[in-house]
Protein backbone atom coordinates (compact mmCIF):
# COMPACT_ATOMS: atom_id res chain seq x y z
CA UNK A 1 0.00 0.00 0.00
CA UNK A 2 1.67 3.34 -0.91
CA UNK A 3 1.65 6.27 1.51
CA UNK A 4 1.30 9.64 0.28
CA UNK A 5 3.70 12.39 1.95
CA UNK A 6 2.50 15.67 2.59
CA UNK A 7 5.28 18.27 1.54
CA UNK A 8 6.46 19.77 3.78
CA UNK A 9 6.22 23.57 4.60
CA UNK A 10 8.93 26.16 3.19
CA UNK A 11 10.03 28.34 6.02
CA UNK A 12 7.97 30.96 4.27
CA UNK A 13 5.02 28.97 4.61
CA UNK A 14 5.83 27.95 7.99
CA UNK A 15 6.14 31.69 9.52
CA UNK A 16 2.22 32.70 7.75
CA UNK A 17 1.23 29.19 9.58
CA UNK A 18 3.00 29.68 13.15
CA UNK A 19 1.79 33.61 13.21
CA UNK A 20 -2.00 32.52 11.83
CA UNK A 21 -1.95 29.75 14.76
CA UNK A 22 -0.66 32.17 17.67
CA UNK A 23 -3.49 34.60 16.29
CA UNK A 24 -6.29 32.25 16.72
CA UNK A 25 -4.91 30.92 19.63
CA UNK A 26 -4.91 34.73 21.04
CA UNK A 27 -8.34 35.04 19.89
CA UNK A 28 -9.97 31.95 21.83
CA UNK A 29 -8.37 33.24 25.23
CA UNK A 30 -8.91 37.15 24.18
CA UNK A 31 -12.79 35.72 23.99
CA UNK A 32 -13.31 33.77 27.00
CA UNK A 33 -15.57 35.76 29.89
CA UNK A 34 -12.27 35.55 32.14
CA UNK A 35 -10.56 37.56 29.58
CA UNK A 36 -12.39 40.47 29.86
CA UNK A 37 -12.98 42.61 32.94
CA UNK A 38 -16.63 42.91 33.86
CA UNK A 39 -19.61 40.69 32.81
CA UNK A 40 -19.39 39.25 29.70
CA UNK A 41 -17.36 38.51 26.79
CA UNK A 42 -15.11 40.17 24.40
CA UNK A 43 -16.70 40.10 20.63
CA UNK A 44 -14.86 38.06 18.03
CA UNK A 45 -13.78 41.74 16.43
CA UNK A 46 -12.23 42.83 19.86
CA UNK A 47 -10.85 39.35 20.71
CA UNK A 48 -8.94 39.25 16.59
CA UNK A 49 -7.67 42.47 16.42
CA UNK A 50 -6.34 42.81 19.94
CA UNK A 51 -4.61 38.89 19.67
CA UNK A 52 -3.40 39.86 16.20
CA UNK A 53 -1.50 43.47 17.12
CA UNK A 54 -0.35 41.54 20.26
CA UNK A 55 1.73 38.83 17.77
CA UNK A 56 2.29 41.11 15.31
CA UNK A 57 3.95 43.43 18.29
CA UNK A 58 2.17 46.48 16.90
CA UNK A 59 -0.33 48.34 19.51
CA UNK A 60 -3.20 49.28 17.79
CA UNK A 61 -5.62 49.16 20.64
CA UNK A 62 -9.88 49.04 19.81
CA UNK A 63 -10.79 49.19 23.71
CA UNK A 64 -9.19 50.32 26.41
CA UNK A 65 -5.94 47.31 27.64
CA UNK A 66 -5.79 48.25 31.86
CA UNK A 67 -10.06 48.61 31.75
CA UNK A 68 -11.62 46.87 29.40
CA UNK A 69 -8.96 43.47 29.73
CA UNK A 70 -8.92 41.28 33.31
CA UNK A 71 -5.74 40.63 34.96
CA UNK A 72 -5.71 37.27 33.00
CA UNK A 73 -6.68 38.75 29.33
CA UNK A 74 -3.48 41.50 30.08
CA UNK A 75 -1.57 38.41 30.62
CA UNK A 76 -2.52 36.98 27.59
CA UNK A 77 -1.85 40.05 25.62
CA UNK A 78 1.72 40.06 27.42
CA UNK A 79 1.98 36.41 26.49
CA UNK A 80 1.21 37.01 22.61
CA UNK A 81 3.88 39.84 22.93
CA UNK A 82 6.53 37.89 23.92
CA UNK A 83 5.67 35.35 21.55
CA UNK A 84 5.26 37.59 18.48
CA UNK A 85 8.49 39.33 18.98
CA UNK A 86 10.96 36.69 19.90
CA UNK A 87 9.73 33.74 17.12
CA UNK A 88 10.15 36.49 14.82
CA UNK A 89 13.66 36.67 15.71
CA UNK A 90 13.91 33.23 16.01
CA UNK A 91 11.72 32.03 12.66
CA UNK A 92 14.31 34.83 10.69
CA UNK A 93 17.33 33.00 12.07
CA UNK A 94 16.22 29.63 10.97
CA UNK A 95 15.19 30.51 7.73
CA UNK A 96 18.65 31.97 7.53
CA UNK A 97 20.08 28.74 8.33
CA UNK A 98 17.63 27.17 5.58
CA UNK A 99 18.96 29.31 3.14
CA UNK A 100 22.81 28.53 3.62
CA UNK A 101 22.05 24.98 3.80
CA UNK A 102 20.72 25.05 -0.03
CA UNK A 103 24.39 27.30 -0.69
CA UNK A 104 27.70 25.71 -1.86
CA UNK A 105 30.32 24.52 0.77
CA UNK A 106 32.04 27.49 -0.15
CA UNK A 107 29.59 30.12 -0.15
CA UNK A 108 28.24 28.63 3.10
CA UNK A 109 31.42 29.07 4.66
CA UNK A 110 31.69 32.25 3.70
CA UNK A 111 28.26 33.35 4.98
CA UNK A 112 29.55 31.80 8.31
CA UNK A 113 32.36 33.62 8.23
CA UNK A 114 30.76 37.42 7.19
CA UNK A 115 27.82 36.97 9.52
CA UNK A 116 29.84 34.89 12.46
CA UNK A 117 27.36 32.47 12.77
CA UNK A 118 27.02 29.74 15.04
CA UNK A 119 27.43 26.43 13.19
CA UNK A 120 24.87 25.15 10.95
CA UNK A 121 23.40 22.28 12.76
CA UNK A 122 23.23 24.21 16.53
CA UNK A 123 19.95 25.57 16.31
CA UNK A 124 19.47 25.03 19.22
CA UNK A 125 22.24 27.31 20.47
CA UNK A 126 20.88 29.53 17.63
CA UNK A 127 17.48 29.62 19.76
CA UNK A 128 18.91 29.71 23.19
CA UNK A 129 20.97 32.64 22.70
CA UNK A 130 17.86 34.59 20.89
CA UNK A 131 16.24 34.03 24.26
CA UNK A 132 18.78 34.93 26.50
CA UNK A 133 19.61 38.42 24.74
CA UNK A 134 15.76 38.85 25.07
CA UNK A 135 15.05 37.99 28.41
CA UNK A 136 18.65 39.26 29.58
CA UNK A 137 17.61 43.31 27.93
CA UNK A 138 14.02 42.52 29.25
CA UNK A 139 15.03 41.67 32.72
CA UNK A 140 17.28 45.05 32.95
CA UNK A 141 14.79 47.37 31.61
CA UNK A 142 11.78 45.85 34.14
CA UNK A 143 14.25 46.19 37.19
CA UNK A 144 14.72 50.07 36.32
CA UNK A 145 10.98 50.80 35.80
CA UNK A 146 10.49 48.88 38.55
CA UNK A 147 12.79 50.89 41.05
CA UNK A 148 11.35 53.78 39.35
CA UNK A 149 7.72 53.14 40.17
CA UNK A 150 8.75 52.33 43.89
CA UNK A 151 10.42 55.23 44.39
CA UNK A 152 8.86 57.93 42.21
CA UNK A 153 5.34 56.81 42.30
CA UNK A 154 4.55 55.46 45.74
CA UNK A 155 3.55 51.79 43.67
CA UNK A 156 3.23 48.94 46.32
CA UNK A 157 5.51 45.83 45.05
CA UNK A 158 3.31 43.64 43.40
CA UNK A 159 2.17 46.27 41.32
CA UNK A 160 5.15 47.98 40.79
CA UNK A 161 6.27 45.00 39.24
CA UNK A 162 3.85 44.04 37.34
CA UNK A 163 3.92 46.99 35.71
CA UNK A 164 7.93 47.54 34.82
CA UNK A 165 7.42 43.46 33.53
CA UNK A 166 4.57 44.73 31.35
CA UNK A 167 6.13 47.66 29.51
CA UNK A 168 9.67 45.92 29.71
CA UNK A 169 8.03 43.12 27.48
CA UNK A 170 5.89 45.48 25.48
CA UNK A 171 8.86 48.12 24.61
CA UNK A 172 11.62 45.26 23.74
CA UNK A 173 9.28 43.88 21.56
CA UNK A 174 8.45 46.84 20.25
CA UNK A 175 4.83 46.40 21.04
CA UNK A 176 3.32 49.65 22.46
CA UNK A 177 0.64 47.95 24.76
CA UNK A 178 0.66 49.76 27.73
CA UNK A 179 -1.19 49.24 31.05
CA UNK A 180 -2.73 52.97 31.17
CA UNK A 181 -5.65 54.48 29.54
CA UNK A 182 -3.73 57.42 28.08
CA UNK A 183 -0.83 55.28 27.21
CA UNK A 184 2.45 56.73 28.64
CA UNK A 185 1.70 60.44 28.77
CA UNK A 186 2.03 60.66 32.49
CA UNK A 187 5.15 59.96 32.36
CA UNK A 188 6.32 62.32 29.41
CA UNK A 189 8.85 64.44 31.77
CA UNK A 190 10.37 61.23 33.22
CA UNK A 191 13.34 60.14 32.11
CA UNK A 192 13.87 57.30 34.14
CA UNK A 193 10.83 55.96 32.35
CA UNK A 194 10.94 57.32 28.96
CA UNK A 195 14.97 56.36 28.69
CA UNK A 196 15.26 52.75 29.78
CA UNK A 197 11.83 52.06 27.44
CA UNK A 198 13.53 54.24 24.34
CA UNK A 199 16.74 52.07 25.12
CA UNK A 200 14.60 48.57 25.12
CA UNK A 201 12.95 49.68 22.12
CA UNK A 202 16.11 50.37 20.19
CA UNK A 203 17.74 47.15 21.38
CA UNK A 204 14.47 45.24 20.09
CA UNK A 205 14.75 47.55 16.65
CA UNK A 206 17.91 46.53 15.99
CA UNK A 207 17.80 42.89 14.91
CA UNK A 208 18.99 39.54 16.30
CA UNK A 209 21.87 39.74 14.43
CA UNK A 210 23.57 43.26 15.10
CA UNK A 211 22.44 42.67 18.53
CA UNK A 212 25.03 39.09 18.37
CA UNK A 213 27.82 40.45 16.80
CA UNK A 214 28.01 43.59 18.95
CA UNK A 215 28.26 41.29 21.58
CA UNK A 216 31.28 39.47 19.72
CA UNK A 217 32.88 42.19 18.28
CA UNK A 218 31.47 45.50 19.45
CA UNK A 219 34.98 47.00 19.99
CA UNK A 220 36.15 45.33 16.43
CA UNK A 221 34.45 47.56 14.10
CA UNK A 222 36.30 46.74 11.09
CA UNK A 223 34.74 42.99 11.73
CA UNK A 224 31.39 44.15 11.44
CA UNK A 225 29.25 42.84 8.23
CA UNK A 226 27.71 45.16 5.77
CA UNK A 227 24.17 44.57 7.42
CA UNK A 228 25.16 45.21 10.95
CA UNK A 229 26.70 48.74 9.65
CA UNK A 230 23.93 49.86 7.68
CA UNK A 231 21.55 49.18 10.76
CA UNK A 232 23.43 51.12 13.10
CA UNK A 233 24.01 53.88 10.86
CA UNK A 234 20.59 53.96 9.83
CA UNK A 235 19.39 53.71 13.25
CA UNK A 236 21.23 56.65 14.54
CA UNK A 237 20.61 58.72 11.45
CA UNK A 238 17.08 57.64 11.22
CA UNK A 239 16.96 58.66 15.33
CA UNK A 240 18.20 62.10 15.21
CA UNK A 241 16.67 63.50 12.08
CA UNK A 242 13.57 62.09 13.69
CA UNK A 243 13.94 63.80 17.04
CA UNK A 244 14.77 67.11 14.94
CA UNK A 245 11.77 67.44 12.78
CA UNK A 246 9.44 66.29 15.54
CA UNK A 247 10.99 68.66 18.33
CA UNK A 248 11.10 71.70 15.76
CA UNK A 249 7.60 71.49 14.26
CA UNK A 250 5.69 70.68 17.78
CA UNK A 251 8.01 72.70 19.99
CA UNK A 252 5.43 75.88 20.06
CA UNK A 253 2.32 73.12 19.52
CA UNK A 254 0.15 74.29 23.02
CA UNK A 255 -1.68 70.64 22.47
CA UNK A 256 1.59 68.38 22.55
CA UNK A 257 5.33 69.93 23.62
CA UNK A 258 4.39 73.53 23.99
CA UNK A 259 3.04 73.11 27.52
CA UNK A 260 6.58 71.45 28.43
CA UNK A 261 9.76 72.79 29.55
CA UNK A 262 12.40 73.24 27.26
CA UNK A 263 14.48 70.19 28.27
CA UNK A 264 11.02 67.94 29.01
CA UNK A 265 10.24 68.89 24.77
CA UNK A 266 13.74 67.73 23.92
CA UNK A 267 12.99 64.12 25.64
CA UNK A 268 9.73 63.61 24.08
CA UNK A 269 11.06 64.37 20.58
CA UNK A 270 13.55 62.13 21.30
CA UNK A 271 10.56 59.53 22.62
CA UNK A 272 8.31 59.88 19.66
CA UNK A 273 11.21 59.51 17.61
CA UNK A 274 12.19 56.02 18.63
CA UNK A 275 8.12 55.03 18.47
CA UNK A 276 8.27 55.32 14.87
CA UNK A 277 11.41 52.85 14.77
CA UNK A 278 7.82 50.62 15.73
CA UNK A 279 7.05 50.98 19.22
CA UNK A 280 3.78 52.46 19.24
CA UNK A 281 4.28 54.23 22.91
CA UNK A 282 2.75 57.84 23.12
CA UNK A 283 3.98 60.35 25.73
CA UNK A 284 1.69 62.75 24.19
CA UNK A 285 -1.33 63.01 22.49
CA UNK A 286 -0.62 62.03 18.78
CA UNK A 287 -4.03 63.52 17.58
CA UNK A 288 -3.10 66.65 18.02
CA UNK A 289 0.21 67.15 16.18
CA UNK A 290 0.66 69.19 13.47
CA UNK A 291 -0.63 67.27 10.31
CA UNK A 292 3.11 68.07 8.79
CA UNK A 293 4.50 65.90 11.86
CA UNK A 294 2.53 63.24 10.81
CA UNK A 295 3.47 62.91 7.54
CA UNK A 296 7.14 62.73 8.87
CA UNK A 297 6.60 60.19 10.78
CA UNK A 298 4.45 58.27 8.02
CA UNK A 299 7.71 58.09 6.58
CA UNK A 300 9.32 56.97 9.59
CA UNK A 301 7.39 54.36 10.65
CA UNK A 302 7.18 53.66 6.68
CA UNK A 303 10.89 52.56 7.28
CA UNK A 304 11.16 50.96 10.08
CA UNK A 305 14.15 49.03 12.10
CA UNK A 306 16.25 46.55 11.43
CA UNK A 307 15.86 43.03 9.58
CA UNK A 308 15.44 40.05 11.74
CA UNK A 309 14.54 41.73 15.15
CA UNK A 310 11.14 43.18 16.78
CA UNK A 311 10.53 45.81 14.44
CA UNK A 312 8.68 45.93 11.43
CA UNK A 313 8.31 48.47 8.38
CA UNK A 314 10.02 47.58 4.92
CA UNK A 315 13.68 47.54 7.16
CA UNK A 316 16.45 50.36 7.44
CA UNK A 317 18.49 48.01 5.07
CA UNK A 318 15.81 48.09 2.55
CA UNK A 319 15.84 51.94 2.31
CA UNK A 320 19.72 52.39 2.43
CA UNK A 321 20.05 49.90 -0.80
CA UNK A 322 17.78 52.02 -2.23
CA UNK A 323 19.46 55.44 -1.26
CA UNK A 324 22.63 53.94 -2.47
CA UNK A 325 21.57 52.46 -5.80
CA UNK A 326 20.48 56.02 -6.40
CA UNK A 327 23.38 57.56 -5.25
CA UNK A 328 25.38 54.85 -7.50
CA UNK A 329 22.85 56.31 -10.69
CA UNK A 330 23.26 59.53 -10.09
CA UNK A 331 26.98 59.25 -10.03
CA UNK A 332 27.31 57.12 -13.46
CA UNK A 333 28.46 54.15 -11.62
CA UNK A 334 28.08 50.44 -12.46
CA UNK A 335 28.28 48.42 -9.27
CA UNK A 336 26.85 49.44 -5.98
CA UNK A 337 29.18 49.97 -3.04
CA UNK A 338 28.48 50.38 0.76
CA UNK A 339 30.98 50.43 2.70
CA UNK A 340 33.83 49.28 0.70
CA UNK A 341 32.02 45.86 -0.19
CA UNK A 342 30.05 45.46 -3.46
CA UNK A 343 26.35 44.81 -3.26
CA UNK A 344 25.13 41.50 -4.95
CA UNK A 345 22.83 42.63 -7.86
CA UNK A 346 20.06 40.16 -6.36
CA UNK A 347 19.79 42.68 -3.68
CA UNK A 348 18.68 45.11 -5.91
CA UNK A 349 15.36 43.26 -7.01
CA UNK A 350 14.53 42.19 -3.59
CA UNK A 351 14.76 45.86 -2.14
CA UNK A 352 12.45 47.25 -4.95
CA UNK A 353 10.14 44.68 -5.00
CA UNK A 354 9.66 44.97 -1.08
CA UNK A 355 8.82 48.23 -1.51
CA UNK A 356 6.96 48.40 -4.16
CA UNK A 357 4.28 45.44 -2.51
CA UNK A 358 4.64 47.55 0.75
CA UNK A 359 3.46 50.83 -0.99
CA UNK A 360 0.96 49.14 -2.57
CA UNK A 361 -0.59 47.26 0.29
CA UNK A 362 -0.50 51.02 1.83
CA UNK A 363 -2.12 52.82 -1.02
CA UNK A 364 -4.77 49.52 -0.98
CA UNK A 365 -5.81 50.01 2.03
CA UNK A 366 -6.15 53.37 2.11
CA UNK A 367 -7.90 53.82 -0.61
CA UNK A 368 -10.58 50.80 1.40
CA UNK A 369 -10.64 52.41 4.31
CA UNK A 370 -11.31 55.88 3.05
CA UNK A 371 -14.39 54.31 1.32
CA UNK A 372 -15.60 52.79 4.84
CA UNK A 373 -14.62 55.19 7.13
CA UNK A 374 -15.86 59.67 7.00
CA UNK A 375 -12.02 60.22 8.40
CA UNK A 376 -9.67 62.54 7.28
CA UNK A 377 -6.84 61.72 4.67
CA UNK A 378 -3.84 62.22 6.66
CA UNK A 379 -5.22 60.41 9.73
CA UNK A 380 -6.12 57.45 7.47
CA UNK A 381 -3.04 57.32 6.28
CA UNK A 382 -1.08 57.63 9.35
CA UNK A 383 -3.48 54.75 10.89
CA UNK A 384 -2.69 52.30 7.31
CA UNK A 385 1.20 53.13 7.63
CA UNK A 386 1.06 52.60 11.40
CA UNK A 387 -0.29 48.64 11.02
CA UNK A 388 1.40 48.01 7.87
CA UNK A 389 5.06 49.20 9.85
CA UNK A 390 3.63 47.37 12.68
CA UNK A 391 3.90 50.78 14.92
CA UNK A 392 0.95 51.33 17.08
CA UNK A 393 0.49 54.80 17.13
CA UNK A 394 -2.59 55.99 15.95
CA UNK A 395 -4.61 59.53 15.44
CA UNK A 396 -7.19 58.31 17.59
CA UNK A 397 -9.38 56.61 14.77
CA UNK A 398 -8.75 52.76 15.44
CA UNK A 399 -11.59 52.04 17.98
CA UNK A 400 -14.62 54.84 15.98
CA UNK A 401 -13.70 53.42 12.36
CA UNK A 402 -16.15 50.63 12.31
CA UNK A 403 -15.55 46.93 11.93
CA UNK A 404 -15.50 45.97 8.42
CA UNK A 405 -12.59 48.71 8.83
CA UNK A 406 -10.95 47.25 11.72
CA UNK A 407 -10.79 43.65 9.80
CA UNK A 408 -8.82 45.63 6.94
CA UNK A 409 -6.16 46.92 9.85
CA UNK A 410 -6.23 43.20 10.92
CA UNK A 411 -4.90 41.99 7.81
CA UNK A 412 -2.48 44.89 7.34
CA UNK A 413 -1.38 44.21 10.70
CA UNK A 414 -0.44 40.54 9.79
CA UNK A 415 1.15 41.43 6.32
CA UNK A 416 3.49 43.86 7.51
CA UNK A 417 4.67 42.06 9.80
CA UNK A 418 5.01 38.43 7.78
CA UNK A 419 5.33 40.06 4.54
CA UNK A 420 8.87 41.37 4.09
CA UNK A 421 10.22 38.50 5.84
CA UNK A 422 8.43 35.91 3.79
CA UNK A 423 8.52 37.36 0.39
CA UNK A 424 12.57 38.13 1.18
CA UNK A 425 12.76 34.48 1.99
CA UNK A 426 10.94 33.18 -0.74
CA UNK A 427 12.52 35.45 -3.24
CA UNK A 428 15.83 34.00 -1.89
CA UNK A 429 14.68 30.17 -1.75
CA UNK A 430 13.26 30.47 -5.50
CA UNK A 431 15.64 28.25 -7.88
CA UNK A 432 14.75 28.60 -11.08
CA UNK A 433 17.43 28.18 -13.41
CA UNK A 434 16.82 29.86 -17.29
CA UNK A 435 18.55 28.48 -20.29
CA UNK A 436 17.82 31.30 -22.49
CA UNK A 437 17.98 34.79 -22.47
CA UNK A 438 15.79 37.04 -24.21
CA UNK A 439 17.64 40.20 -26.47
CA UNK A 440 18.01 43.41 -24.34
CA UNK A 441 16.07 46.56 -24.67
CA UNK A 442 16.37 49.75 -22.58
CA UNK A 443 12.92 51.66 -22.57
CA UNK A 444 12.75 55.52 -21.94
CA UNK A 445 12.96 56.02 -18.13
CA UNK A 446 11.82 59.35 -16.46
Amino acid sequence: MLHRHRPALRPAQAVVVGFAAAITLGTAALSLPIAKAGGGSASFVEALFTATSAVCVTGLTVVDTPTYWSPFGQVVILVLIQLGGLGIMIFAALIGLVLARRLSVRSRLTTASEAKAVGFDDVRGLVRGIVLISLSIEAVTALLLFMRFVSGYSYDIGEAAWHALFHAVSAFNNAGFALYGDNLMGFVSDPWVCLPIAAAIILGGLGFPVIMQLRREFTSPLHWTMNTKIVLWGTVVLLVAGTAYITVLEWENPATFGALEPPARILAGFFHSVQTRTAGFNAVDIGLMHDETWLGMDVLMFIGGGPAGTAGGIKVTTFAVLFFIMVTELRGEGAVNIFGKRLSRAVHRQAITVVLIAVAAVIAATAALMLLTDADLDRILFEAVSAFGTVGLSTGITASVGEPAQLILVLLMFLGRIGPLTLGSAIALRDRRILYEYPKERPAIG
